[in-house]
């Protein structure tokens, strides 16, 4: 076989590759869409003056040779809905900067409602769910340079994996990113190891069957947290973005958990309940509702 064969047989089956992921991506996007596929924020939260928004972002993509070929072949338009490439990524940081948006922690957040006074402008706070590498690589470095506080959401049993098209941070990469980060990061929980549909297109920790395993595997990501970084987390973030009502019970009743972060819609005040905090899928499609929420005064 020639080496000319050998790598049109190579980008053939690359191709194959990404057409089934696109399929995969496609169906876990879809369940976290739900009613809201354009990713817009409601015409009634730009108008909110005096709030928090919380940003959610999975990965931070480069635009390196690889990745466009991904773009390009990909035949699932929405693969990349939960992906910001790197420029449009730093664009987003420079804009929250000169409008003056206020870049607080998840737990700044966590004192100011507690505290139930009026707020008094516009704050951000960032989050990422699963960390992946490009949170480190690509999206770190950006906030660190402007000093912004962040987030980081754990599957605590998934990481180093290869998961729904991406590469999960491994620990050894995440210790190396706190210590990097300092004061400015915070983690949370998403899971030990129930990030995953069933075949129906359900998360598996909302079958009412696997609630006792759900249980179990909430205090293995807490105790894992711990032995990792040092703390069991105030902070759970939702897998596909919202639980059945039993399982909210259940996170309800933790009084270690102080925040639960969903996919509802929704802007932060001081009357919000934290344990069903909102938050908003950045990415092409919602950044320019969420600039007009900026500059509406």
């Amino acid at each position: 076989m020639s080496k000319t064969s050998r790598k049109w047989i190579l980008s053939g089956l690359i191709v194959v590759f990404l057409i089934l992921l696109g399929f995969s991506v496609h169906h876990n996007i879809a369940y976290e869409l739900g009613n809201k596929p354009d990713f817009q924020i409601t015409k009634h939260d730009e108008r909110v003056k005096n709030g928090v928004m919380v940003f959610c972002y999975h990965r931070v993509l480069s635009t390196d040779g690889l990745v466009k070929f991904d773009e390009n072949v990909s035949p699932n338009t929405q693969f990349h809905d939960f992906n910001v490439n790197l420029p449009s990524f730093k664009r987003q940081m420079n804009y929250l900067q000169q409008h003056h948006v206020k870049v607080i922690s998840l737990p700044t957040m966590m004192k100011m409602v507690e505290k139930r006074t009026p707020f008094h402008g516009k704050y951000v706070v960032i989050t990422f769910d699963d960390i992946d590498r490009t949170m480190i690589d690509n999206a770190m470095p950006v906030l660190l340079k402007h000093h912004y506080p962040f987030t980081d959401s754990i599957i605590t049993g998934n990481t180093g994996w290869y998961k729904q098209g991406t590469k999960l941070a491994t620990w050894p990469a995440i210790m190396k990113m706190k210590k990097r980060a300092g004061r400015l990061v915070t983690f949370g929980v998403h899971t030990n190891n129930m990030h995953y549909l069933v075949h129906d297109g359900t998360p598996v920790f909302n079958l009412p069957k696997n609630f006792t395993r759900f249980k179990r595997d909430y205090a293995v990501s807490q105790d894992v947290l711990k032995q990792k970084v040092g703390y069991k987390s105030p902070i759970f973030t939702y897998p596909y973005g919202s639980g059945t009502p039993q399982i909210q019970k259940f996170l309800d009743q933790q009084h270690r958990l102080q925040v639960i972060l969903t996919l509802n819609d929704g802007i932060v005040t001081d009357h919000s309940d934290l344990k069903q905090t909102p938050r908003v899928i950045i990415n092409s499609n919602s950044w320019d509702s969420v600039k007009r929420w900026i500059n509406y005064n």
